[in-house]
């Protein structure tokens, strides 16, 4: 195995070291994995690794090119060339990565005063912008007013689109192809874009050539913007792009075409965002779809475009989405007739121009990269962008400057191992930063392997770092073994330990008839032993801890530390803590097991058995019959020298029990006599008021007369009243 290959085998965070330390006999123990070379430097001290045979290589940083940014006045005589001026610092680096461990790298950006722009007007000319059209036509000379204040260096130019000229976005009759516009309404053939005006610095040129320019139409709503945004983007010499800020204003009162929607005009071959003008005329809008969203963002980025969308504030929401899509764009809300477009400009750009957004190239595979910007104040951000916050400050002054602290790792070797390069640079800016990335992917003793070294089976292979690489058809630790002329059978038997079934004790590969045991997740833990059938991990513990912290598991067995014994190292020899204060061992009353007092004699207690059980304690200078003090008052050892006999004897506990269980009864009967006379005393109250009730009770006798002829009555009635107080009459036979 290589240096190479060992470190490609490895997690994070290894060093790698040489010669005594990778030696098999020295170093490595039996069926240990070559890998086990490579740990941290505290393991590779506690194993004994001499330090001078560790080899531990580092990362570093190097900048190439530190070009200073350029620091110019607006009004400064000297007027610089674009490429002349430099606002991010350094230009160029090299990295050298280890596995593992992080390179990090300031990066300084300076955003320079009196900056150069183009910026090109990009306009929907359907029939819906037709009153848009008239404010537009003297923009050129107002904008560039305006844009005096920013720069002094300023170009404008003017692009106009309307649709895909097939059915069913146009109609194509040959009438409506000449004329879309339905009325008396004077239109131009529809198109899908043109380039009306390469960029310029002359204002009077692009007023006089849109003020040329005529409405036309189309049948849907969405326009076909989308092939207008790539043309610009790609066609650099058409539109006269510098390498400076450059901008596009994209003009519009409503949605958009995107990928697939080709289809309903039978077009299904995908843009293939090149350049198709002819004549300043986009020629290939029959042939090919619209661009996707994600195609327009890597064309508008690739050539540091920042997109304005002025859209009417019906279509804000759908533009509003668009923007979260398309870094380094903004949006303004379009009055219905463009009159407010000039301001809508200036803020827009105001906004991009107080953000920086830095972007990457394509990472190599295991390589990662992460940004913190850091503002002059001590603000730190978390992301890869930068904004400018100010309430009354907008844009900032200029110039102002931010810096990025970026962190480069990679988690392992490429396949190749050869440098790699990537760029750095702030979105919508044509400067850039190169890192070229170099990776330690060999130790240095790589470079002193011995070839066809007699330490590896007589020459079958180079010893290289310490160990064998074998040549091809041999294996083994030290290339013992042909391929060709062994059975693994054969080699599998040397691997079964007491002729059992299971390979290296299911624990590790048996490699030319000897076993290589796995690595284990936790680099702390790792199997051992002729077949694998020892670890430093399956040992007992004590408080959760392997061996109870103080010893050594090896071969499933606990090495204890001096002064510990026991099966988990957690019985301590030290007689330390069972010395009582006269200097005894446990008070003479009892042995130290572990360095915890085991009391022998039943009436002392406590860690070195010096407190008495007894409640009291006499006071040994005075009769026994003297007062006794509570264990409070007297010593510790107050009975060292007192026979047990002069103890007052402990309570009986039969007649306690006793007094407790006739205490239960009597109470029990006491409240059952209580409840007892209580009802009672009811009772008699009851009957009381019954007889109280029969006493009122009232009788009156009404008579009847019968008629002289009639006969006397058998009965009489009788009014009475009920016990509810009610009058009741009863019938009442007579004597």
């Amino acid at each position: 195995m290589s240096g190479s290959e060992l470190m490609k085998d490895l997690n994070i965070d290894v060093s790698c070291f040489t010669r005594s330390c990778f030696s098999l006999q020295s170093f490595l123990s039996v069926g240990e994995a070559k890998s086990a070379r490579c740990d941290d430097l505290q393991a590779l001290s506690e194993r004994r690794c001499p330090p001078g045979k560790i080899e531990n290589p580092r990362g570093s940083i190097q900048i190439d090119k530190d070009q200073p940014v350029t620091n110019r006045k607006k009004d400064s005589p000297e007027k610089l060339k674009p490429e002349q001026i430099t606002q991010i610092q350094p230009q160029k680096l090299s990295l050298t990565l280890r596995s593992g461990e992080p390179q990090t790298f300031s990066l300084k950006f300076k955003r320079a005063e009196d900056y150069p722009i183009d910026l090109y007007y990009l306009m929907d000319l359907s029939f819906s912008m037709k009153d848009d059209l008239e404010n537009v036509k003297n923009l050129g000379t107002d904008l560039m007013k305006e844009m005096q204040g920013i720069t002094s260096d300023f170009r404008i130019g003017f692009g106009s689109f309307v649709e895909k000229t097939v059915m069913p976005y146009i109609s194509t009759t040959p009438a409506r192809l000449l004329n879309p516009c339905t009325g008396n309404e004077n239109c131009t053939s529809p198109f899908s874009y043109k380039n009306v005006l390469k960029l310029t610095n002359k204002g009077d040129e692009f007023n006089r050539l849109v003020s040329q320019q005529q409405i036309s139409g189309n049948l849907d709503s969405p326009e076909g913007g989308f092939d207008a945004i790539m043309q610009v983007a790609v066609c650099e010499d058409q539109i006269g792009w510098r390498n400076v800020t450059r901008l596009l204003v994209f003009s519009t009162d409503a949605g958009f075409h995107f990928a697939g929607d080709g289809k309903l005009g039978g077009i299904v071959l995908p843009n293939d965002g090149k350049c198709h003008l002819e004549n300043d005329m986009y020629t290939m809008s029959h042939y090919y779809d619209y661009p996707s969203i994600a195609h327009l963002v890597q064309k508008l980025s690739d050539h540091n475009i920042q997109t304005i969308f002025a859209v009417t504030n019906d279509f804000q929401p759908v533009y509003q989405e668009l923007k979260n899509l398309i870094p380094k764009s903004a949006v303004g809300t379009l009055s219905s007739n463009s009159s407010n477009v000039i301001k809508l400009i200036i803020d827009a750009y105001n906004s991009l121009s107080s953000e920086v957004i830095l972007e990457n190239s394509r990472l190599p595979e295991g390589v990662s990269i992460s940004y913190k910007s850091v503002c002059k104040n001590g603000v730190e951000g978390t992301d890869e962008s930068w904004r400018f916050h100010s309430p009354n400050v907008n844009p900032p002054p200029l110039p102002w400057q931010v810096s990025f602290q970026i962190s480069v790792a990679a988690q392992k070797c490429p396949e190749d191992g050869k440098a790699e390069v990537i760029k750095i640079k702030p979105l919508g800016f044509n400067e850039e930063v190169e890192v070229v990335l170099n990776f330690i992917c060999e130790c240095e003793c790589s470079a002193l392997a011995e070839i066809n070294s007699d330490k590896c089976d007589s020459g079958h292979g180079a010893f290289e770092c310490g160990a064998c690489k074998c040549k091809e058809g041999r294996i083994g630790r030290l290339c013992e073994c042909s391929k060709d002329e062994v059975r693994t059978e054969d080699l599998d038997a040397n691997c079964r330990k007491d002729n059992g079934t299971d390979i290296c004790s299911n624990n590790g590969d048996c490699v030319c008839g000897t076993c290589e045991c796995k690595k284990r997740e936790n680099p702390a833990e790792a199997y051992s032993g002729t077949y694998c059938e020892c670890d430093n991990f399956n040992c007992d513990r004590s408080n959760n801890k392997l061996c109870g912290g103080h010893g050594r598991c090896e071969c499933r067995k606990c090495i204890c530390d001096a002064n510990y014994t026991g099966s988990a190292c957690d019985c301590s020899l030290d007689k330390t803590s069972c010395l009582a204060k006269n200097g005894q061992i446990c008070n003479g009353r009892g042995t130290c097991e572990c360095g915890v007092c085991k009391c022998t004699d039943p009436k002392f207690q406590g860690p070195t058995c010096e407190r008495a059980c007894c409640p009291t304690c006499p006071v040994e200078s005075a009769p026994s019959t003297s007062t006794l003090l509570t264990p409070s008052q007297a010593p510790l050892d107050c009975l060292m020298s007192l026979p047990p006999s002069e103890c007052p004897p402990g309570p009986d506990i039969i007649p306690i029990v006793l007094g407790v269980v006739a205490g239960i009864v009597l109470i029990g009967l006491a409240l059952l006599l209580i409840w007892k006379l209580l009802m009672i005393i009811h009772d008699r109250r009851e009957f009381a008021k019954f007889e109280k009730e029969k006493m009122n009770a009232k009788w009156d006798t009404v008579s009847v007369k019968s008629p002289p002829s009639a006969s006397a009555p058998k009965c009489f009635l009788v009014l009475t009243l009920s016990e509810s107080n009610q009058p009741k009459l009863m019938c009442r036979q007579r004597d």
